[in-house]
């Protein structure tokens, strides 16, 4: 390897300044460093070390309003032996460490992912009397002893009680749960003491980067910090439709869940709920409820022990690339409307399949999942102005929202508007990639076969599925596809936008004009 000339002088000026500086917040003693002499130093060299973040104030602040949370339940008597071979554990070798070490990493709650309770594998035994079931974290918002966890901790409970930073056990009452964002509240009476309570930030303020603290009852130890920086946001885990989690790489673990934590002022910025682990362990990777959505629903919690949501009564999917171009859509922001549900508020205010919603009260629309996010933020009976991209141009319908039922989504048992099989003759859209048939109830057409090499097959179109629109207008005949193919071209478009029904549920896809 070539070195330059000057590279060793380099080197050693550097080395000199570096040992200059030293000087200015040490000492060196006498000595003297040149060419092929190692350096004498008479004196230590003493330096300072940058100063580097403590947590310990934050710490000493908030531990207090975090408790440990312990959840009871009347076990029925079950037939295992107790073994806990049930779950694939008895193919495992025979091996009592290997099998210690597995057992010691299950029992975590299974919603939506949502890792971090603890469970004992405690049986009744037919005595009626509560055993324990789960252990996890929460903190109190208020003095008076109203106190936030997980509702997959509290949700299979019969009685609660709490340890505090102390080590005090309190009987606690659930006040209400939230299953859609996992959120619980519960109360302990404090007998007129007031208990140290901590206060949720404006998580819109938090930026990825920013330091933060996890304080929790991992494992069942009660009382641990952690701590690490967050790590990316507005995150969807598919736990369900609200999701939009903090992401962080603080150490979280089961018993964690329900604990809270907190940026560098002691405000609780996220709810600990799910963790990513291969393992059963912390690998870094934890998420949030923000603040922001812990708050408004812990105070409908506290306030009737329930949250009421906002209701459109509309399917909706994503706006795809192609989908925004079979639409003359500039961007793939929105939520398109692949059902208006009958008696829903939607339907009553006019919006139909196919169209994009694009803003609520004018704020943007970027995606499904924001779209329920800011429907349910409304109470019911709330009037909103509801923009819709429709047949090239935006219009706007004022919407009384209605209440979210129970289900998201209500199944149907109705199977009068299934279709029965074809007994038309079947014709063969080539272009597309599919062969269809006349539909034998109502109006469409019947995809009888799809070419496995089509874009149609591609973007999911299966035998069974009915036709029933192409770019908003009817089709009942090959020619009205054909027709409608070439209405888009003509008009410079390189896609249309297909409406599909499938089991009595409708969606659209975009394919692309004049491709097979």
């Amino acid at each position: 390897m070539n070195i330059a000339p000057n590279s060793y002088s380099l080197t050693r000026k550097r080395l000199m300044a570096a040992v200059a500086s030293l000087a200015v917040v040490g000492t060196v003693g006498a000595g003297m460093l040149a060419t092929g002499t190692a350096p004498v130093l008479a004196d230590a060299v003493r330096v300072e070390a940058p100063q580097m973040p403590s947590f310990a104030d934050v710490v000493e602040h908030v531990s207090p309003a975090v408790v440990s949370v312990k959840v009871k339940a009347k076990i029925q008597p079950t037939a295992d032996d107790g073994s806990d071979d049930q779950d694939g554990f008895d193919n495992l070798p025979d091996n009592p460490q290997l099998r210690r070490f597995f057992k010691e990493f299950r029992g975590f709650g299974d919603q939506g992912g949502q890792f971090g309770m603890r469970r004992f594998n405690h049986r009744d035994h037919g005595n009626g009397q509560p055993r324990p079931i789960a252990q996890g974290s929460g903190f109190f918002i208020s003095e008076d002893g109203y106190l936030v966890t997980n509702n997959h901790v509290v949700s299979e409970g019969s009685d609660f009680s709490v340890v505090t930073n102390d080590g005090k056990e309190l009987d606690a009452k659930l006040i209400g749960t939230d299953p859609r964002t996992d959120l619980a509240v519960l109360k302990v009476d404090g007998g007129g003491n007031k208990f140290t309570y901590v206060d949720f930030a404006d998580d819109s303020k938090v930026r990825i980067g920013d330091w933060v603290v996890a304080v929790g009852n991992p494992f069942g130890l009660g009382g641990t910090v952690t701590a690490g920086i967050v790590s990316a946001r507005g995150r969807d885990i598919g736990a369900g439709p609200y999701d939009d989690f903090i992401q962080i790489d603080a150490s979280v673990n089961r018993g964690n869940s329900g604990g809270p934590t907190f940026n560098l002022n002691g405000q609780v910025i996220g709810i600990n709920t799910a963790i990513f682990s291969p393992s059963g362990g912390s690998v870094g990777i934890a998420f949030d409820i923000p603040a922001s959505t812990a708050k408004q629903v812990v105070q409908d919690l506290m306030k009737s022990g329930s949250v009421q949501r906002g209701w459109l009564g509309v399917e909706i999917q994503p706006v795809t690339s192609d989908i925004a171009e079979s639409l003359g859509l500039k961007s793939d922001k929105g939520a398109l409307v692949s059902s208006a549900q009958d008696g829903g508020p939607g339907k009553k205010a006019g919006i139909v399949a196919g169209d994009v919603i694009t803003q609520v009260d004018g704020k943007d629309v970027a995606s499904p999942k924001e779209l329920a996010r800011m429907i349910g933020a409304f109470a019911p009976g709330k009037s909103v102005d509801v923009t819709v991209w429709r047949n090239g141009k935006n219009e706007t319908v004022k919407v009384d929202l209605g209440t979210l039922p129970a289900s998201d989504k209500q199944a149907s048992n109705d199977d009068s508007n299934k279709q029965s099989a074809p007994a038309a003759k079947a014709d063969t859209l080539a272009d597309l990639g599919l062969t269809v048939t006349k539909a034998e109830k109502g109006k469409g057409l019947v995809v009888t076969d799809v070419d496995p090499d089509s874009d149609a097959a591609d973007r999911g179109i299966q035998p069974g599925d009915v036709i029933t629109s192409i770019n908003s207008n009817e089709v009942n005949t090959t020619d009205d596809v054909s027709k409608a193919m070439t209405d888009a071209a003509k008009a410079g478009r390189k896609a249309v936008l297909m409406q599909i029904t499938r089991d009595d549920s409708n969606r659209f896809v975009a394919l692309p004009v004049g491709k097979g």
